[in-house]
């Protein structure tokens, strides 16, 4: 159970990082407010997961998890730019990130 609360919790942090993106500064009631629930959600989840999971593995894999996420939401969605060279990089993150998850 730890492990699925984790990866949710990595996905919110997906959400709230491209609703900081879109809140402007906190100008912008709609994405500011998704961050605020977003964010909260996911250090809960993250706070849960560690109970169970080492903090170093817990925390690079949440980390792994939104960073991956963020920059493929960027590529897809934002018009970030979608080289070979950046794909290949998101390859090793997921690649290191299962590697913690499977030497667990």
């Amino acid at each position: 159970m730890a492990w699925l609360v984790l990866i949710i919790s990595g996905l919110l942090e997906t959400v709230w990082a491209i609703a900081l993106d879109r809140s402007a500064g906190f100008t912008r009631p709609a994405p500011t407010a998704v961050f605020g629930v977003a964010v909260v959600l996911s250090m809960a989840g993250l706070g849960y997961a560690l109970r169970t999971i080492p903090v170093g593995t817990g925390y690079a894999v949440w980390v792994g998890i939104g960073a991956v996420g963020t920059a493929l939401v960027g590529m897809i969605a934002l018009d970030e730019p979608a080289s070979l060279p950046r794909i290949l990089c998101l390859l090793l993150v997921i690649t290191g990130v299962a590697g913690l998850k499977y030497f667990h």
